[in-house]
């Protein structure tokens, strides 16, 4: 019997408990109706014969519970605290029960043609279809998305986050050296005349400045020239400066070849060709972009990029009806509205289901199984029986009652043979 308080007990044991107890007692009843039926018809058989027969069979009976009794008993315990050898069979042979138990589960269960057999006949990818296109369901999966991924943010450290960030810029953007890859890449523009849409957008960008900026001018040769100019020459030379600026944008704009156009053509170049040959250049170069990556305003502006972000995200993820949780659940019910309805994309669904769970079985198999076996031996051999013995012991105390039954006929039966065939007994 369990010597576990009741009250330690989960629900579900305690009520395996007391079926175990009202067990034991139907059992150890039908023995000791046994034994009086046997003492009194033991008593009485002289003077009527006929008790004899319920005498064998009472006989029989006692002899078939204490047997089972027996038996059933030296699983668990000693019968009667004593020494018998093969008894108490669980708990001393517990982690071979445990080891035994895992090879079956490995042998049997977690073997590839069984994994892939149950998968195939599942249809999991169908099932899971239909679950997810409800809405409800797949709010449901986006809410614990949205947990899962605020409690990731929340547990990453700032300062490790912008570290990570700043040693993967350092190693993939800074370390490389671009001038020859920026040296290529400029050259293939240039021969391409990509560079044309961005030299027309500069030309009408300092047109429309200049159309809107004329007063700009004023002044601006005419305060260098000697103060005795009169005035008016003054002005004459500032609106020349201008006209004459406005005169050359508009050629620009007017004139493919415009010998300015051919000038930022061959400076290109020029530039391309430095970048990928001229050591100068390229160290120049590099000394820009190293500068620009060390300089304190960016990695200011990283570190506020990822709060922001980060502030961001956990808001739209707290927020049921935030873009981003909508978008999510959307998502989500088209997934499951596709896996219902698309035949071939259940099909390879399913294969890839089951050829990673095949994979995982193949690979970590013993690993699984060996869960059984180091839970078990980690187990107290009395609790390890009790658990046992709340699990069967109910079914086993069947196999007592069974056996006074039994018993009493099998008694009766050879009682009853022996006179048949016995002459005078």
């Amino acid at each position: 019997m369990p010597r576990t308080p009741m009250a330690l007990l989960s629900p579900a044991d305690q009520v395996r408990l007391r079926a175990l107890r009202r067990m034991k007692a139907v059992a150890l009843g039908a023995l000791l109706f046994m034994a009086v039926v046997f003492v009194i018809a033991f008593w009485l058989q002289e003077r009527q014969p006929w008790l004899g027969y319920v005498r064998a069979a009472a006989e029989g009976g006692m002899v078939g519970a204490l047997a089972d009794w027996f038996a059933v008993t030296a699983l668990f315990r000693r019968p009667l605290g004593l020494p018998i050898p093969h008894t108490a069979i669980i708990p001393n042979r517990k982690d071979e029960i445990g080891r035994t138990l895992g090879e079956f589960v490995e042998t049997n269960f977690l073997e590839a043609g069984v994994v892939r057999t149950k998968l195939a006949s599942t249809a999991v990818s169908r099932r899971a279809g239909e679950w997810l296109r409800e809405p409800a369901h797949a709010e449901r999966v986006g809410a614990e998305g949205a947990a899962i991924a605020t409690a990731v943010l929340n547990a990453l450290s700032d300062d490790d986050v912008r570290d990570l960030i700043t040693d993967l810029a350092r190693e993939h953007l800074v370390a490389p050296e671009w001038g020859p890859p920026a040296g290529a890449w400029l050259e293939k523009i240039v021969d391409a005349g990509a560079h044309h849409g961005a030299v027309d957008l500069a030309v009408d960008s300092v047109g429309r400045w200049l159309d809107a900026n004329a007063g700009s001018f004023s002044g601006l040769i005419s305060r260098r020239l000697p103060g005795w100019m009169p005035k008016l020459a003054q002005r004459l030379v500032d609106d020349t400066a201008y006209n004459e600026a406005v005169k050359f944008v508009r050629a620009m704009q007017a004139d493919p070849q415009h010998p300015a156009r051919l000038a930022i053509d061959g400076y290109l170049v020029r530039l391309a060709d430095s970048l990928q040959n001229d050591p100068v250049t390229r160290a120049k170069f590099e000394n820009a972009k190293a500068s620009l990556f060390d300089s304190p305003r960016v990695g200011a502006l990283a570190a506020e990029a990822w709060n922001t972000a980060k502030a961001g995200l956990l808001t739209a993820l707290a927020d049921p009806a935030s873009g981003l949780r909508v978008r999510a659940a959307q998502a989500l019910q088209e997934i499951g509205e596709r896996l219902t309805t698309d035949a071939a994309l259940q099909h390879r669904v399913d294969t890839w289901v089951s050829d990673a769970a095949v994979f995982v079985v193949d690979r970590y198999r013993h690993d699984i199984a060996s869960i059984i076996t180091d839970t078990v031996e980690r187990w107290d051999p009395v609790e390890t029986t009790e658990k046992i013995e709340l699990m069967v012991g109910r079914d086993l105390q069947y196999i007592r009652l069974n056996g006074t039954f039994v018993g009493a006929l099998a008694g009766l039966a050879i009682f009853t043979i022996a006179h048949l065939v016995i002459p005078g007994a």
